[in-house]
């Protein structure tokens, strides 16, 4: 059976934050936090000693799971305009040499086999003299391998696994930036981020809340997050990871010039209003065919192109949803502009779907303290 979505407890405050017993709200609220925090660390760790060098490559070195999401993300922004190549990996090529930029996420865990071959990664590049940023704790098998030989980006904001992106994006960036291959400023990213956090936090209505309407939307369907545009894909890419992490919900991304490589899909769609039933029983078996698909036109770009392709989606598939971002001011193509909106897209993706998983019950409880009532809540309980 499916989990049954409490629709009225994302409209009782006090309902959904006691279901929050560990916090995960509040962790997601700090992303402006982080950014901040990340890109004082970047400055102050000397990241602008990276200017006027021109890379061969610049290699996002990132574990799977949202840090990986987020180097995809970077890389979809860079590609188009980047003088070097943009290569996202789990370990260092082989070709690595002192002309290029590695820029490094951990967790700086001693246990975790993906941290393991990340500190592997690492040892490499510094071995090979390349310029390596680390992104992560201070403490761990990476700064180990780095030696002090890489220019250590330590989080200053403390939040559970799963909710670190902004520190990583606000990184990647300033990485960016600093080698004159992204126009970008993390106050204004950080402001934004603000500005989302409050706009879909817990005391807001579905209705004027956008990562609650999102969530409502997702439920009990699989969702189809098509993007117009690289980096939207790479959101929607990130929406995928956070989803399942969250919510425990499968999900499909992709760009919408590509579905046709998805028949089966496209023809759900193409064959379903999209409209739920009234006399649906959602305490019924889904039967064979599974919850029904909900797409998600994600947008970032805002060149012609790219909004001639959402009109044609959404004139082919009229209760598809629009995931974009409104916001006069950063209206217009551009790089920068793109950094932005991906990173509060990003955000709402992940509210979307922490709220999500706390309406269904798949998040919330805090297992330390059902096995120990006398534990310690988790951050920002």
């Amino acid at each position: 059976m499916r989990p049954v979505l409490d629709e009225a407890l994302l409209d009782d405050t006090g309902r959904l934050l006691d279901a929050d017993r560990v916090g995960v709200l509040r962790g997601a609220a700090t992303a402006g936090a982080q950014v901040r925090a990340t890109w004082a660390a970047a400055q102050e760790a000397g990241i602008a000693g990276l200017s006027g060098l021109r890379p061969r490559a610049l290699v996002l070195l990132a574990r799977p799971g949202p840090e990986r999401a987020v180097a995809a993300i970077t890389a979809a922004l860079l590609e188009p305009t980047c003088p070097c190549p943009v290569v996202v990996t789990g370990s260092a090529p082989p070709w690595l040499g002192p002309l290029d930029v590695v820029v490094v996420s951990h967790r700086g865990s001693e246990r975790d086999p993906a941290d393991a071959a990340i500190a592997e990664a690492v040892d490499r590049a510094v071995r090979r003299n390349a310029h390596v940023v680390l992104t992560g704790p201070p403490d761990g098998p990476a700064p180990a391998a780095a030696a002090g030989r890489a220019i250590q980006v330590a989080p200053r904001v403390p939040v559970m696994d799963g909710l670190a992106a902004p520190t990583d994006l606000a990184a990647a960036y300033a990485t960016a930036r600093a080698l004159d291959l992204l126009d970008v400023d993390g106050e204004a990213l950080a402001d934004r981020l603000d500005d989302e956090a409050e706009r879909s936090g817990p005391r807001h209505e579905a209705f004027v809340a956008p990562a609650k309407a999102l969530a409502l939307r997702l439920a009990e369907h699989t969702p189809l997050l098509w993007g117009t545009d690289p980096t939207a894909i790479a959101v929607a890419g990130y929406g995928t990871v956070a989803l399942a992490a969250h919510a425990g919900v499968v999900a499909h991304a992709g760009g919408l010039s590509a579905a046709v490589g998805v028949p089966a899909l496209a023809a759900r769609l193409d064959g379903g209003t999209g409209i739920d039933s009234i006399f649906a029983d959602p305490f019924d078996d889904p039967g064979p065919d599974g919850p029904p698909p909900r797409l998600v036109v994600v947008t970032v770009a805002e060149d012609v192109p790219t909004r001639r392709l959402a009109q044609d989606a959404e004139r082919r598939w009229p209760a598809a949803d629009r995931l974009e971002l409104d916001d006069l001011e950063l209206a217009g193509p551009g790089v920068g502009r793109d950094a932005v909106r991906a990173g509060v897209l990003a955000l709402r993706l992940d509210l979307a779907a922490l709220y999500l998983g706390l309406a269904t019950g798949s998040l919330g409880a805090d297992p330390e303290a059902e096995r120990d009532p006398d534990a310690v809540p988790g951050i920002g309980a």
